[in-house]
């Protein structure tokens, strides 16, 4: 029997597993099968506290984990296949193997979704992105292209006129899904332009290791063009890792799971990072709600002991 079952072992999830073990509650960590998250396929970090020379994202989450270690956090490899929130103690398939648990905390994050390319995932940190704010700061003076044409878009090449030179929108249609204000905002900056009815057929260069153009295709003539630019940031959305949750917690529209702070819809079950925080997606933001679940893990607990639960 463990006190929390923290599933994800992302900067949440590992946040969270630092507090519930200090706290002495048994802890397990369902890792996943992407083993530190999002982090694992970023290179330099320059935004996340205390480390002024910038970090490694797998030395950070390694640093990370060892720390959850310390405080005795028990880790198992594998997603979480199936759980059950419907009585006391929760369960937890892993493996094929069942967990009880009197908590969970649900950490599992979001992936961005990708344009499925060979050489993207090749030049994915050597150019490719999917976090403007993550990466902006290293196209200081560049030409960088945003893919989409929703309000993600939109903001990440806001954001990135703040470094680049200019920003080209790719975008698949005639017009923008964004908000008109977003729209308006965007239209009237000098440094946006946009390629309108257009596909990223590839991305240049591989040989040289790092991004040196796009082949675009007009889905209106076939027309292929290179589009020269020095990186590549995706903003064609974000999908939430909530499949098992289905039915079993309240979910919004897109996926993400409804939390009032960091409590879900079921007492007891908690949830942690950019599976519940589709605006920020950071990694000091998915530690600050590992933090609270973590602390709040803790409260549920010792609630239920007082009042007998166990």
């Amino acid at each position: 029997m463990y006190d929390v079952t923290i599933l994800g072992s992302g900067p949440a999830g590992l946040t969270a597993a630092i507090y519930t073990g200090r706290a002495d509650l048994r802890t397990l960590v369902v890792e996943g099968l992407s083993v530190g998250g999002q982090l694992m396929i970023t290179t330099t970090v320059e935004n996340f506290p205390g480390f002024p020379e910038g970090v490694e994202g797998p030395e950070l989450m390694d640093r990370i984990r060892k720390q959850a270690e310390k405080f005795g956090a028990e880790f198992k490899l594998g997603d979480a296949e199936e759980i059950k929130l419907d009585e006391h103690p929760f369960k937890v398939k892993v493996s094929n193997e069942w967990h009880e648990t009197r908590s969970v905390i649900v950490a599992t994050g979001s992936s961005s979704r990708w344009l499925g390319l060979e050489s993207e995932k090749k030049l994915m940190g050597r150019g490719v992105s999917g976090c403007a704010t993550c990466d902006g700061f290293f196209f200081m003076g560049k030409d960088v292209a945003v893919i989409g044409g929703g309000d993600s878009a939109i903001e990440d090449a806001t954001f990135l006129t703040r470094f680049a030179k200019k920003v080209t929108i790719i975008h698949r249609r005639d017009q923008l899904r964004a908000s008109k204000a977003m729209q308006k905002k965007a239209f009237k900056d000098p440094k946006i332009e946009f390629i309108w009815d257009s596909v990223v057929e590839d991305i240049l260069d591989v040989n040289e290791n790092k991004v040196t153009g796009i082949v675009l295709k007009n889905v209106k003539t076939d027309e292929k063009t290179t589009f020269p630019v020095d990186g590549v940031f995706i903003a064609i959305g974000h999908e939430p890792a909530t499949s098992i949750f289905k039915g079993k917690l309240e979910l919004d529209d897109h996926g993400y799971i409804v939390t009032e702070g960091v409590k879900t819809s079921v007492p007891g079950v908690f949830a942690a990072g950019d599976v519940q925080d589709p605006r920020y997606r950071q990694a000091i933001s998915a530690a600050g709600t590992g933090c609270m679940a973590g602390i709040e893990v803790l409260k549920y607990i010792e609630g239920e002991q007082a009042t007998g639960g166990w």
